[in-house]
């Protein structure tokens, strides 16, 4: 099948399928076409033979990070997309082995965080790039921050945005839980966006999108993973 067929019935799918978990980047804007070159869309290929959902972003050749509630079957990983009408630089892979945190809840969302290895290298070009992940030195965290994915711009549209999104979000103390950040407002990802990351000021991946309620939006605070990551991406 051509890679024109392929993103084709990616389109439709992402058209018709109500029940698409990558979120709501809402009160957004278009990004930079290939700004945010560590951007990863996963679709995951689910039990019941579904296609859904999930962002992701790119660590290194190796591995993507997402969130655990994300997890699948198996998973197409697309690197360099920006519009899924464009082709161009696009590179399809799959996944090798999954590797959610153990102590994830999926009825709180703790620990939602998960590393994938991918079958195959990810080839670094203008388009494809990994980002660096804040560390457990990183105390002062930046407020201003940026989220983006493929979500849907309006909550009353059941289908995503054919061009990669971005909104900007400010860090708030007044919901934050342990080992997560968290954002208010009407901007910001839905409940999905799900496995995107927040970037913050300094351009490192803070947190991992995870959950969201009405203007409240979480994420996976991962400087106090990173022990957890370096364990699980030097072993393998």
């Amino acid at each position: 099948m051509s890679i024109h067929c392929e993103l084709l019935i990616l389109i439709l799918a992402l058209t018709l399928d109500v029940q698409v978990h990558t979120g709501e980047i809402i009160g957004g804007k278009e990004a930079v076409p290939h700004s945010r070159p560590y951007m990863v869309l996963l679709e995951q290929h689910m039990q019941d033979g579904k296609t859904k959902h999930c962002g992701g972003f790119l660590l290194n050749e190796d591995f993507v990070m997402t969130a655990a509630h994300c997890l699948a079957c198996s998973y197409t990983v697309l690197l360099g997309l920006h519009n899924f009408s464009n082709s161009n630089g696009i590179q399809r892979t799959s996944v090798v082995q999954k590797f959610p945190h153990k102590d994830y809840d999926k009825t709180d969302f703790s620990n939602d965080i998960m590393l994938l290895k991918l079958s195959s290298k990810a080839e670094f070009s203008t388009n494809v790039q990994p980002i660096v992940l804040a560390g457990q030195g990183d105390g002062s965290l930046p407020k201003s921050c940026i989220v983006s994915g493929w979500g849907k711009t309006d909550k009353n549209i059941p289908y995503m945005s054919v061009v990669l999104m971005e909104a900007n979000v400010t860090i708030s103390t007044k919901c934050e839980k342990e080992k997560s950040y968290c954002t208010e407002g009407e901007t910001g990802p839905g409940n999905g966006d799900s496995g995107g990351p927040l970037v913050c000021e300094d351009g490192k991946a803070y947190g991992v999108v995870s959950s969201g309620a009405i203007n409240k939006y979480s994420y996976a605070k991962i400087p106090d993973y990173r022990s957890w990551i370096d364990s699980i991406m030097n072993q393998h």
